[in-house]
């Protein structure tokens, strides 16, 4: 059934009901400051609008006198998805005038960025419900909309008016604060203010929570959530006298630590989970929710308040890892404005000075690693212009960048912005381009009923790549697509020490961009053994970054199999000959980071060198957990893009049968395939149209430290059947030619 509201509170007019509809969000935890019972998402259509309302059972029935109430006013929001955000039109504008109507004003933030998804009505207020994408987390909050709507409309801008709040003690003598992990907690700030009296919210601050969809708990917890939705900075208020020793400790949870959130679920954490403790046992987990066991209530009378900033990916692992979901990570996980933190922490002060007197502690515990610099970008007007396809005039450019508070200054032929701490999506020229088209309006951009495009050859490169595509495929490999971030210590692994890392606030594992291709082929290999396929042939065509003196990316042709190294080594030879067939492949012993020192080599195309080849080394088949040996290699596409696109020139069919001759050259063992091979080539035949390794012999009758290397010979003439003498004759030359360079015997 549903949740309805006392009469005297008013609501929604169920009168005209046309259906009810339950939607995948039922079942969902309520993020309440209370215990809720689990409750199901419904949709109600009315004759004017589609709402949703909050039912205490997943499948809602209508009430027999359903008809005869109102739903629940601040259970009622819009159709709310993911990134959504209510706004209350009285309480827009307590910020910003608006001569608009609802639906204007719907409009207008549609064509700024902020899409609408539904108005719904009250009694007393309007609510707009826009969608807030999450790279504008200051969006989040009604003053960040204001900010908005008045540099759209050149209207004031008035935030509220924090004046100097009277204090009683110092804070440091009452409280302190122990950051112990800095990475998941970059600030974290306390006051306390004692002797507060907790009960029920004022009806203007009931009435503004309630309209957005929250439930009044307590004067207290009332104004976190109001500050919450005005500045879309979340706090929390803990007991003060419920936290041992008075102090709070920031730290990663203990190995099967527990804690009973405010919303009664108990919750067992792990290690990767940031929480806020006391000197004994953990309070709150950090950036998600509160603990019960220090919640404010009503024989509450000294409280600790805290405004944070938390790591956006923990705080989303954490909340997805315990299913808790709530206003805060929803905000935590998107960014909060790191100075805005202490602006909302004196506004909460000076709202519960308010409406629950109380004294508040001087100064303000503040542990901070690394306080904002606000970063500069330059905008070029004409870059806009060429950008946009429109002309915008310079001043106007300057006039939105200031209307958006960015601090424009004019610098010869650019505009520098100084950005503030909530808009942390600014980072370079296209972003300002961004907010200027915003604020032009992307309608006035002109849309032509036809676009050109112009037709071109494919590039070198594209058939390239093609070519050698197709060839690997047909040689039984697969192409794969992978991430293009390893972990510092795979890149270690292969021999890069110092690779390039993106900051660690943007990725905290995974950040090196990738070197070479070949780890990421290691770990789909360890992937498809962990799936059962344990025998694959992969291979990608990717850019690399490598560090050095001077940073240099490059595309690259890595392969990998779980087959022989002599399959890997045939493939790579038959790229090379399908691009161009009069260009030489050379494998020369050599060690390589990562590779078995003893089972790689250097390829070298035309004498010039181009990559790796071999079977990886036991230490990092083991750091990847691999079962079976895997071999691979990586050549530079550019490498192979240089001997492609060679004209090939047309040769008849022979006429006549080729004469095929094994010879068993027994040489010491130190000799390699490719030093017999390129002394036999020096031998000059014109008949000769072959020289292939057939295979290597080691045993009785042959000596120790020797080997029985098996070469065959291919010899054909375009002019005749060759006879048996003729090509003795070519064969006994070749056959002293190795005994002279090598000593070699003829085995028979």
């Amino acid at each position: 059934d549903f949740l309805f509201a006392d009469k005297e509170r008013g609501g929604y007019d169920a009168s005209g009901i046309i259906n009810v509809r339950a939607t995948p969000y039922a079942g969902k935890r309520a993020a309440s400051r209370r215990v809720w019972p689990k409750i199901g998402v419904c949709r109600v259509a009315v004759p004017r609008h589609t709402i949703k309302g909050m039912a205490s059972s997943p499948t809602p029935r209508i009430h027999p006198i359903l008809g005869q109430t109102r739903l629940a006013r601040g259970l009622v929001r819009g159709s709310e998805g993911a990134n959504d955000m209510n706004i209350s039109l009285n309480w827009l504008t307590d910020y910003v005038d608006i001569k608009l109507s609802a639906a204007e004003l719907g409009d207008l933030c549609t064509r700024i960025g902020m899409n609408l998804e539904g108005i719904v009505e009250t009694d007393s207020d309007i609510v707009l419900d826009l969608e807030v994408t999450s790279n504008r987390p200051d969006c989040l909050g009604h003053l960040g909309v204001a900010r908005e709507i008045a540099a759209a409309t050149g209207a004031e801008f008035r935030p509220p008016v924090i004046d100097e709040l009277p204090t009683s003690g110092k804070v440091e003598e009452l409280t302190s604060v122990e950051v112990k992990d800095s990475e998941l907690c970059p600030r974290y700030t306390a006051r306390v203010i004692r002797g507060v009296k907790v009960g029920p919210s004022p009806t203007w601050l009931v009435e503004k929570t309630e309209t957005l969809g929250m439930r009044s708990v307590n004067n207290i917890v009332d104004i976190t959530n109001f500050v919450l939705m005005e500045y879309s900075q979340p706090l929390h208020s803990f007991d003060y006298d419920k936290l041992a020793e008075n102090r709070i400790v920031v730290r990663r949870a203990k190995g099967g630590e527990t804690m009973t959130a405010i919303d009664g679920t108990d919750c067992r954490l792990d290690k990767n989970m940031l929480v806020i403790a006391d000197a004994e046992k953990c309070v709150a987990i950090a950036g998600v929710m509160g603990g019960l066991g220090t919640e404010v209530d009503e024989n509450t009378t000294n409280i600790l308040l805290e405004s944070a900033q938390f790591d956006p990916l923990n705080v989303r692992h954490t909340s997805r890892q315990l299913q808790l979901m709530s206003e805060s990570n929803f905000r935590f996980e998107r960014g909060v404005d790191p100075i805005g933190i202490e602006i909302a922490s004196r506004r909460a002060c000076q709202l519960i000075l308010q409406l629950a007197g109380g004294e508040l502690a001087e100064g303000m515990v503040d542990v901070w690693t690394q306080p904002f610099e606000a970063p500069q970008v330059s905008l070029r007007p004409t870059r806009t212009n060429a950008l946009l396809g429109i002309e915008v005039d310079a001043q106007k450019q300057f006039e939105i960048l200031e209307s958006l508070e960015l601090s424009p200054q004019k610098l010869d032929d650019k505009i520098v912005c100084t950005i503030p701490s909530h808009r942390g999506d600014l980072r370079r020229e296209a972003d300002l381009i961004e907010e200027v088209a915003r604020l032009v309006g992307y309608d006035e951009i002109v849309m032509n009923e036809k676009v050109a495009h112009t037709l071109t050859a494919q590039s070198l490169t594209e058939r390239t790549r093609k070519q050698v595509g197709s060839i690997l495929t047909a040689a039984g490999f697969d192409e794969t697509v992978t991430f293009t971030f390893v972990d510092d210590e795979e890149a270690k692994l292969f021999g890069y020490d110092k690779p390039i890392k993106v900051d660690q606030m943007v990725r905290r594992t995974n950040n090196v961009i990738r070197p070479s291709v070949v780890p990421c082929l290691v770990r789909a290999c360890k992937t498809n053994q962990d799936a059962g396929n344990c025998g694959v042939s992969l291979f990608e065509m990717s850019k690399v970054l490598i560090a050095g003196d001077k940073t240099l990316e490059q595309w690259q042709l890595a392969l990998a199999t779980t087959g022989e190294l002599g399959d890997l080594q045939g493939a790579v030879e038959t790229v090379v000959a399908g691009l161009n067939p009069s260009a030489t492949v050379k494998v020369t012993p050599q060690t390589a980071a990562g590779f078995e020192a003893g089972a790689s080599a250097a390829i070298s195309i035309n004498d010039k060198p181009v990559g790796v080849i071999g079977c990886i080394a036991g230490d990092v088949q083991k750091y990847y957990g691999l079962e079976r040996n895997v071999a691979a290699a990586e050549l530079s596409f550019d490498a192979l893009q240089d001997i492609a696109g060679a004209t090939r020139t047309y040769k008849p069919v022979p006429k006549f049968p080729a004469v095929e001759r094994d010879l068993s050259l027994v040489v010491d063992e130190s000799v390699s395939w490719h030093e017999l091979s390129e002394q036999i080539a020096a031998v000059k035949q014109p008949m000769r149209v072959g020289v292939d390794y057939v295979t290597t012999y080691r045993g009785k009758q042959i000596d120790k430290n020797r080997k029985s290397v098996t070469v065959a010979l291919t010899y054909r003439s375009d002019t005749e059947t060759l006879r048996s003498e003729q090509v003795d004759e070519q064969v006994a030359k070749v056959v002293e030619k190795m005994k002279k360079k090598f000593k070699a015997e003829l085995r028979s």
